[in-house]
């Protein structure tokens, strides 16, 4: 009889399997996100966006591509977005500072997203157990829109940790990519009219716009409130029946 087994891969076959592993992957990303956070720590790259811009670039649409792809890799490296925002805003002006910064943290956001499916959802995935764990992959997974526009919506959450957690679940990228754009329009814009109207601190516009971030401030510490107030208030006897 003929031997229909399969041949044993070889040495550098097995290199390669090695090399793609998801743990292999994950390592990698590790490494890219620290390092991108060891030298944003070291280099200050957003004090080139905020006091460093050169002069010939003040203005454009050459400076707003520039500016907006210099935000969305801060921002990927966990450089806090209303720094950002309000330099687009000192920069550029509210409108042009407005999209330049919404089209950053997009940019920024496929970038984290990316990132965390290609290398690290395989490895991670195994990983999601536990009743708050399962719960929110499912709620990610199967209402990616609502879901991503809820966080968006919600300030206080570190933006690209929600990026690189979004990726481990099976949301789609058109839902991710579209209810960033939204949601986080209106605090970014809120950012940089801020950012726009630094000189005059005074002036109506720049207390509106600190106001609007105010009162998303405390709307959102309310909201966390009353949910840790549910879950705490719950009781033994709250539980469902286990059938047993």
């Amino acid at each position: 009889m003929l031997d229909t087994a399969a041949p044993s891969p070889g040495p550098a076959e097995r290199r390669a399997r090695a090399l793609l592993s998801p743990w292999v992957r994950l390592g990698l990303l590790v490494s890219l996100v620290g390092g991108a956070v060891v030298a944003v720590l070291l280099l200050h790259p957003e004090r080139l966006l905020t006091g460093g811009w050169p002069d010939r670039l003040s203005g454009g649409a050459a400076a707003l591509v520039l500016f907006a792809g210099a935000y969305g890799l801060c921002t990927a490296a966990f450089v806090p977005r209303p720094v950002l925002s309000l330099a687009a805003g000192a920069l550029f002006g509210a409108p042009l500072g407005t999209t330049a910064a919404v089209v950053g943290t997009v940019l920024g956001s496929a970038l984290s997203f990316g990132l965390g499916r290609l290398l690290g959802q395989d490895a991670l995935r195994p990983l999601v157990r536990g009743r708050w764990l399962t719960a929110a992959d499912r709620q990610l997974s199967l209402h990616g829109f609502r879901s991503m526009m809820a966080l968006r919506l919600f300030p206080g959450l570190p933006f690209a940790g929600v990026n690189y957690c979004a990726a481990v679940s099976r949301m789609g990228w058109a839902p991710f990519l579209l209810a960033t754009a939204l949601g986080s329009a209106p605090n970014t814009a809120a950012y940089v009219i801020a950012g726009s109207r630094a000189a005059s601190p005074t002036s109506p516009v720049f207390l509106g716009a600190a106001g609007f971030l105010a009162v998303t401030g405390l709307a959102a510490v309310f909201v966390a409130w009353r949910r840790r107030g549910r879950r705490g208030g719950r009781t033994p006897g709250d539980a469902q029946p286990s059938g047993e």
